[in-house]
């Protein structure tokens, strides 16, 4: 009971308080001793111990290991169990409980620092390619992302980036920007600097002639790149065949081996020319020695341009077909339109040159000459059918079969229109009735007519068309000179712009039908003069005109009968006083002339000559009248 009794009187919160509080401060400080200290958001050194496909445990001496992703040590395939790595603490505790770390991060933290130090001091850095971007690859470069250029790769092409991705290489940092944080790395740097002292050591023995084994690097259009075991040298184009090369690739592949021959090279620029087709004969000292001008060949078109084609007849071997040669026809036309690339013909040799390797070839000369019998297909006064190839100014050239051209003057199309340029009657490309009027054989010239077809119509016309005739026509045309006036039977005018003057003052128009007058007519020129003015003109003045017609036609007897019987009274009475007084002749001419007033000695004097035939053509019986007659005027004037 006693026992009981103290047992309950004991105080265990005291107890438990004094004994736990003791307890734990001792075992905490023993544990505590144990683990190191660490902090969020630092950097520390841990000791990998297990390793799998998805994670890293890594051990920082804490009371719990942290957990890594494996993908932040893809840069590091070789990691193993032991190694030691640095690591960011991210948080001392998860919701799990668990220790958060990241190998990236850390490794972040310090790479910038890192990678300018290695640039600054050359060192060469491992890398992990992590994938391709446009222009190269993306490469994990202590913790940090670098470019590499899809030229720093290697020094030979790379033709497919994808076989990168995923690799780990050695890479020299040649680039790094600041304000960016860019870096730029390069694998080829240091392949080319181990390849520098094989090259010097290459081109030091290198001699011209000689041939040696290289491989197909690169092909562009105009060469290939030979690898010559560590330095490159070039065949151009032209040098790697005798003939025609349109595409490198026709000769060579990538990678293929071939020898090559070295032309020329160039020490301290290390470049050296390469060629192929040197190392066999030249088809030009192959060529069939007999082959002889005027010999026919055939070849493949291989080169085309404006002046001409060139035909290979054999490898290595070609000739010049000028485009003059190619037609009998005198049009200038280019090459292209009688041939093209690939065509195969046959050609007559023209010239040939072995010692300059030249040689000309023809077409034409397979088909006959077609002016050598033109004089009689195409004699003078035949009619042909012709295709219009050109105009001038002055005509229109035609041609009535290849090689045989002719020109149509501008005056032989027509007989009545006036043509101020052949486009007006023809078109190119027309097919046109001519005759041959005149044949220039030494220049290969027909002079050719159109109009010759029909017979000259201005014969007719002149009857038709006449000087005063009046006709009915229509404006086509008008100038500031005048107006072309269609007639009939397709016969043209012409109406000065004076002679175009309408009645009613309006302006003439053009298509509007009007009356002419033929003013002119010359058949000689073919020229017909027209005058819508006189039409009107004379129409007005036709009334006055009859009337003064009819005036001129009516005779004047009373006038001229006062005037005669007044002129033979005075010359009756002078013959009276001359028969009367012989003797005083001379006095009595001088008294009538007294007698007769100032103003009627001029009409005294004018009708004269018309008085004496008069008195010549007076019967005599009426004498006595006449003088009777005279005395009777005579005494009135003197009144």
């Amino acid at each position: 009971m006693a026992e009981n009794k103290s047992l309950q009187n004991f105080d265990w919160d005291a107890y438990e308080k004094e004994s736990k509080g003791s307890l734990n401060e001792e075992l905490i400080q023993k544990y505590d001793n144990t683990l190191n200290a660490i902090k969020d958001k630092e950097v520390v050194e841990g000791v990998v111990t297990s390793i799998n496909k998805r994670e890293v445990v890594v051990n920082v001496g804490f009371k719990s290991d942290g957990i890594v992703p494996a993908t932040e040590f893809r840069y590091n395939p070789d990691l193993k169990v032991g190694d030691k790595v640095e690591v960011f603490i991210e948080s001392q505790e998860d919701k799990k409980g668990q220790l958060v770390l990241s190998h990236k991060e850390a490794r972040a933290a310090q790479a910038w620092d890192r990678v300018v130090a290695a640039c600054d001091k050359g060192e060469i850095v491992t890398g992990f390619i992590k994938c391709r971007t446009k222009g190269g690859m993306i490469v994990d470069v202590l913790g940090m992302e670098a470019f590499l250029p899809g030229s720093q790769i290697d020094v030979k092409p790379i033709r497919d980036y994808d076989v990168f991705v995923g690799k780990t290489m050695e890479f020299k940092i040649v680039k790094v920007n600041q304000d960016f944080r860019n870096v730029v790395v390069s694998h080829k740097a240091l392949i080319e600097a181990e390849l520098e002292a094989q090259k010097k050591e290459i081109v030091s023995r290198l001699e011209k002639g000689q041939v040696l084994e290289g491989t197909v690097k690169n092909i562009t259009n105009y060469g290939v790149f030979i690898d010559l075991g560590g330095v490159d040298g070039l065949i151009h184009i032209t040098d790697l065949s005798w003939g025609r090369v349109g595409d490198p690739k026709e000769i060579v592949q990538l990678d293929q081996k071939i020898n090559v021959v070295i032309l020329d090279f160039d020490e301290d620029k290390k470049r050296i020319a390469l060629g192929l087709k040197q190392l066999t004969p030249h088809p030009w000292d192959a060529l069939d020695p007999n082959l002889k001008v005027g010999d026919k060949v055939h070849g493949k078109v291989v080169v085309m341009a404006d002046y001409g084609a060139f035909v290979e007849i054999a490898d290595g071997v070609e000739g010049l077909i000028h485009v003059s040669e190619m037609s009998w026809s005198q049009h200038l036309r280019s090459a292209n339109d009688f041939l093209k690339v690939g065509d195969e013909v046959d050609a007559v040799i023209l010239t040939l040159d072995r010692d300059e390797r030249k040689m000309s070839l023809g077409i034409k000369q397979l088909k006959a000459d077609p002016w050598e019998n033109v004089t009689e297909k195409y004699a003078v006064g035949t009619r042909h059918w012709a295709r219009v190839r050109n105009f001038t100014n002055f005509g229109v050239f035609v041609e009535i079969e290849e090689g045989v051209d002719g020109l149509i003057h501008i005056s032989d199309l027509s007989w009545t229109k006036k043509i101020k340029h052949p486009n007006e009657f023809t078109s190119i490309g027309a097919e046109i009735e001519v005759v041959v009027l005149e044949i220039d054989k030494e220049n290969r010239r027909l002079s050719l007519g159109h109009k010759q077809l029909e017979e000259n119509p201005w014969e007719e016309l002149e009857a038709k068309f006449g000087l005063d005739t009046v006709v009915e026509g229509k404006i086509v045309e008008l100038s500031d000179k005048g107006a072309v006036v269609a007639l009939e039977d397709g016969v043209e005018g012409f109406c000065t712009a004076r002679h175009l003057a309408k009645e009613d003052k309006t302006p003439a128009a053009k298509g509007e039908t009007l009356e002419f007058k033929v003013i002119e007519f010359n058949k000689d020129a073919k020229r017909i003069m027209l005058s819508h003015l006189r039409t009107w003109e004379e129409r007005k003045e036709a009334p006055a005109k009859e009337a003064k017609a009819k005036k001129e036609a009516a005779p004047e007897l009373p006038k001229m009968e006062k005037t005669t019987l007044g002129d033979l009274g005075v010359l009756a009475d002078l013959k009276a006083s001359l028969e009367e007084k012989p003797a005083k002749k001379a006095p009595a001419k001088k008294a009538a002339k007294t007698e007769a007033p100032a103003e009627e000695t001029p009409k005294a004097e004018e009708p004269a000559a018309p008085a004496e035939e008069a008195k010549a053509e007076a019967p005599a019986e009426e004498a006595p009248k006449a003088k009777k007659a005279t005395k009777k005027a005579a005494k009135k004037d003197a009144e």
